[in-house]
């Protein structure tokens, strides 16, 4: 399709602005540009059937399954959207006096309630946009205590390694060295490895749970104990928590801190880039670091405060509050029956999925999951030819988004599927019968895969290419 600048022609236009009713500003000649921005000229008309284009060839939730593992993309209830659209939670500004938003400071206050009760934390900040933004903002937690009590030599995270690549990352950013952990042959932490692993040099451990194979490891309560006492602090990744939310609790585990992704697990919009939100959570001898400011309750009003030995900003004002409006929306709306049935929807969908597959792909670990499993294609790859990537894209001709592949990277030729709670007994059969189909057709007519998928608006891009040398920038024929 064409790109707007392609359409673009001059003189054309799509905005009817009423007559200026107020003294025109005038700015300092230095902070005007020297040439109008080269913006497409395009009509109205053309306007709305480009995006409606895009949108066409767009696949989202409302569009159908989307099983994407790890990424939680669950069903985003109208309702939250109608309650982050009321006028007086979109119509303010963040410098307002806060005698004037009063209301968005309760949701504020509210919101880190009732999260601190879900997580077993004391304290939140939703200052962190993602989840990755969550993890840096954790580590820096982490950093601060230790340096509080002059404690410096600490200076090394362990990470498992079926971690989310953020994990590794966001430690480097935060100025630690990371030690990988490996894991044993049921898909947990090895004990002994992490053992050796720890010393005085140990700031904290990295630990999602369930794990990135839709695992929960039952070693957890043991794992933690081995970081503290190597004088460690315990780190636990949120990225899984809708499959436990309302039965278990990161905080009763051992965790000090914690993120949450209230673009996965509390049904708030994911993907195309954001809003996501990342809220961090921690036990009350880490509140005096969190990040400034901080919502405070006095009476029946709402101020602002700040921590006393606060690690300062790590983003604008205080978050992507419209996020946090559909995630307290998605809490009250569910209450205290429904947070732990939806977790248990999770998991039930996705073993009742795992089940019906199970004999005909092989399951990276023969063990009940929680809210995802892992498929390794492996076998299939050496006896056919068929790899997870040519899976994948076959199941875009069926309208099903495929699922995680090639990842974690513990497990070969992976497909990490997360049906999610969401969906319908009906939808998951489907599913399967695909999954199905196209394991017969990697057996009687590999080559075809090679080539999917057949029906979609785009076939096979150079992904390699396209990583390595994108596009960013309209060239207007330079």
């Amino acid at each position: 399709m064409k790109l707007l600048f392609e359409r673009s022609c001059p003189g054309r236009g799509a905005a009817l602005l009423p007559a200026c009713d107020v003294p025109a500003a005038e700015f300092d000649a230095a902070l005007l540009r020297d040439q109008a921005p080269r913006l497409p000229e395009i009509s109205e008309i053309d306007l709305g059937r480009h995006y409606t284009e895009l949108a066409k060839q767009t696949h989202g939730v409302n569009d159908g399954f989307y099983p994407l593992g790890s990424c939680t993309m669950k069903y985003n209830p109208r309702v939250n959207e109608e309650m982050a659209a009321l006028p007086g939670f979109t119509q303010i500004h963040p410098l307002q006096p806060v005698e004037t938003v009063q209301g968005c400071l309760e949701v504020i206050y509210e919101s880190e309630q009732l999260l601190c009760e879900i997580t077993g934390m004391d304290g939140m900040t939703f200052q962190p946009a993602a989840g990755a933004h969550g993890e840096y903002t954790g580590l820096l937690l982490i950093r601060k205590y230790h340096l509080s009590r002059g404690d410096t030599a600490r200076t090394k995270i362990i990470v498992p390694d079926s971690a989310h690549g953020t994990n590794p990352a966001s430690a480097a950013m935060a100025g630690f060295q990371v030690v990988s952990v490996p894991s044993n042959d049921q898909g947990g932490v090895d004990l002994d490895a992490l053992r050796k692993a720890v010393g005085p040099d140990t700031a904290g451990l990295m630990l999602t749970n369930p794990n990135t194979v839709g695992l929960f490891d039952p070693n957890i309560l043991e794992i933690t104990k081995i970081i503290h006492d190597a004088g460690g602090l315990c780190y636990y990744d949120g990225a899984n928590l809708n499959a436990i939310m309302g039965h278990a609790r990161p905080g009763d585990m051992g965790f000090d801190c914690v993120h949450i992704n209230l673009h996965k697990t509390f049904s708030t919009p994911h993907g195309g880039g954001g809003p996501g939100s990342g809220p961090v959570g921690c036990k009350s001898f880490l509140e005096a670091f969190l990040p400034s400011p901080r919502v405070k309750k006095n009476g029946e009003t709402f101020s602002f405060g700040t921590p006393e030995q606060t690690m300062g900003q790590v983003r604008s004002f205080y978050g992507n509050f419209l996020v946090v409006v559909r995630a307290l929306t998605y809490v009250l709306t569910l209450g205290k029956e429904g947070i732990p049935e939806a977790s248990a929807g999770a998991v039930l969908n996705a073993n009742y999925l795992m089940k019906k597959l199970v004999g005909a792909y092989d399951m990276s670990y023969d063990t009940q999951c929680m809210h995802e499993f892992v498929m390794t294609l492996q076998g299939l790859a050496h006896d056919t030819g068929v790899t997870a990537m040519d899976v994948a894209k076959r199941l875009l001709d069926f309208g099903i988004h495929p699922p995680t592949m090639y990842f974690p990277l513990i497990v070969h030729e992976a497909l990490m599927v997360e049906p999610t709670e969401t969906e319908s007994p009906e939808t998951l059969d489907e599913a399967a019968e695909v999954f199905l189909k196209i394991l017969e057709e990697a057996k009687t007519d590999p080559e075809s895969l090679h080539h999917a998928p057949h029906d979609c608006a785009i076939g096979r891009p150079d992904e390699v290419t396209a990583a390595r040398a994108p596009v960013l920038r309209y060239s207007f024929g330079e």
